[in-house]
């Protein structure tokens, strides 16, 4: 039963990971108002992809955390935390992906007489998406090096996960540091493909385990 229960949980982080990087490569670079209504459909629909992954990514995670449950339970720590990140990056895809597109769009065919009202209402909007963002990849670090450490001092994944999750952590401590901005479709892209690697891995090795 035991053995089921990882393999679901497995998939379920493998086919998340997958999502996400579908969803990163879907997700169209922003623009002015008249860009965003001309692509809002890709939005729409990207975004859709990363909200319906949330839960299945979370599914994962709760088997990961079972799997490395330590006498400190230290996994069910980063397991709230990697809860608080995805319900910020569920709250940053309806304002900016849903939201926001839906609303513009209300206004296509009388954009010019409404353009100074909607300037700052759109710009009100990008501004709750940045601290939404900050919450995702601070609590994914975080949740990410908790796992690492588990899994680097009781030996039930390979090392090197424990190393990679340390690495990508590292990575995104000096591009904060160095002034590199996370929450640019670039920058957001590069940590999200980063965090992808690693549940793509975790998920393969979850499925390998002979628990």
């Amino acid at each position: 039963m035991e053995n089921h229960f990882y393999k679901s949980t497995s998939i379920s982080l493998i086919l998340g990971a997958l999502l996400i990087i579908i969803t990163m490569v879907m997700h169209p670079s922003g623009g002015s108002i008249e860009h965003i209504i001309k692509i809002s459909k890709t939005i729409t629909i990207a975004h859709s992809l990363a909200i319906f992954s949330l839960p299945i990514i979370l599914f994962g995670f709760y088997g990961l955390t079972i799997n490395l449950l330590d006498k400190w339970k230290l996994s069910i720590l980063a397991f709230i935390i990697i809860s608080f990140g995805l319900i910020g990056a569920m709250f940053a895809a309806i304002f900016n992906g849903l939201t926001l597109p839906y609303f513009l769009n209300q206004y296509s065919e009388r954009l010019e007489e409404n353009i100074e009202v909607l300037k700052p209402i759109t710009n009100f909007s990008f501004a709750i998406n940045k601290p939404l963002d900050y919450i995702f990849i601070v609590a994914f670090c975080l949740a990410i090096m908790i796992y690492s450490i588990i899994i680097l001092l009781e030996n039930k994944f390979p090392k090197w996960i424990g190393y990679l999750g340390v690495f990508v952590i590292l990575f995104s401590i000096i591009g904060g540091l160095t002034g590199f901005i996370f929450t640019s479709l670039t920058g957001f892209r590069i940590f999200t493909f980063s965090i992808a690697t690693w549940i793509l891995s975790s998920g393969v090795l979850l499925y390998k385990s002979d628990k």
